[in-house]
């Protein structure tokens, strides 16, 4: 399953969809939903978020065995750093790698002042970087301390993510290139709303591999804009995105209209959007907070 799910990364049409578990202990009624739709037959796969903003979930690495499954296809989870120190992530790592959880998306995390438990306490034993180490170690056959695994990991492919905008390109370059050190077989960059910003973003990844001797992939991050207030928000409050002025204009005057109008020209916006990211560069991941009626439109 996990093989050719690389070899679509690397040499085919790769696209997935994300999935955010809710504060809940059933992850069943949105694995229906996604099934009811229809939408594990026109996705490569899925990825699962790990308690994001610091806020209550349910568990990402669960929620991809969930998926697995039922669908049959593979899953990224995503781990952060928050929560846990090495010896957990270790451990987690090993018990998702028997249940066939092997594609890990690496994350520093959102910062625990932002949770809904105000008494929680970030873990931040390292950022991201380590957890690809730990990951690189583990592939090795061996644990942090270099005691030797009684029982191997089958391969476990880490992937990790980089903003898609930021005011100095050389950071934005130099974070790119440590991510692609440090192991990462792919990385997925935030939405992405303009062509030209893929195109800098593919560049980018071109000189990270060249720097490294590698063969990082690029995935684009995508995520469709229906509403004015979302277009603001994201733009206005997301470090890392950039929405077009555009965007914005076009969104502001269909609101005067009315919600219908609105959401038409949105989604029209995000469509062609889609279409011109996939003629570019076909490695599409894609993010609707699960708005999963939203997903099937585009991908329809």
């Amino acid at each position: 399953m996990f093989e050719s799910f690389i070899h679509k990364l690397r040499h085919g049409t790769y696209i997935t969809l994300e999935t955010t578990p809710s504060r809940s202990a059933q992850f069943a009624p949105t694995i229906e939903k996604i099934a009811a739709l229809g939408l594990d037959k026109l996705v490569d796969g899925f990825s699962t978020t790990d308690n994001p903003l610091a806020k209550l979930k349910y568990n990402a690495l669960f929620a991809a065995v969930k998926l697995q499954e039922r669908f049959g296809k593979p899953t990224l989870a995503t781990m952060s750093m928050r929560d846990r120190n090495r010896i957990a992530l270790q451990s987690d790592l090993l018990g998702a790698n028997e249940a066939n959880v092997r594609a890990i998306l690496a994350l520093t995390g959102d910062s625990a002042h932002n949770s809904d438990q105000p008494h929680a306490k970030g873990v931040f034993e390292g950022n991201s970087k380590l957890l690809l180490d730990i990951i690189a170690t583990l592939n090795n056959g061996t644990d942090l301390a270099e005691q030797k695994l009684l029982a191997p990991v089958q391969e476990i492919f880490p992937f990790a993510v980089i903003d898609a905008y930021a005011k100095s390109s050389a950071t934005l370059q130099k974070k790119m290139s440590k991510k692609v050190a440090h192991g990462a077989i792919a990385i997925v960059s935030q939405p992405v709303y303009d062509l030209e910003n893929a195109k800098k973003l593919l560049e980018m990844m071109e000189n990270a591999n060249s720097e490294n001797n590698a063969e990082c992939v690029l995935v684009l991050g995508y995520f469709p804009i229906t509403k004015l207030r979302t277009a603001r928000f994201l733009d206005e409050n997301v470090p890392g995105i950039f929405v077009p002025s555009e965007w914005v204009e076009a969104l502001e005057a269909a609101s005067l209209i009315s919600p219908e109008e609105e959401y038409r020209v949105g989604f029209e916006l995000s469509k062609n959007l889609f279409e011109e990211l996939k003629a570019l560069h076909p490695k599409i991941h894609i993010m609707t907070a699960n708005q999963f009626e939203l997903a099937k439109a585009i991908l329809s």
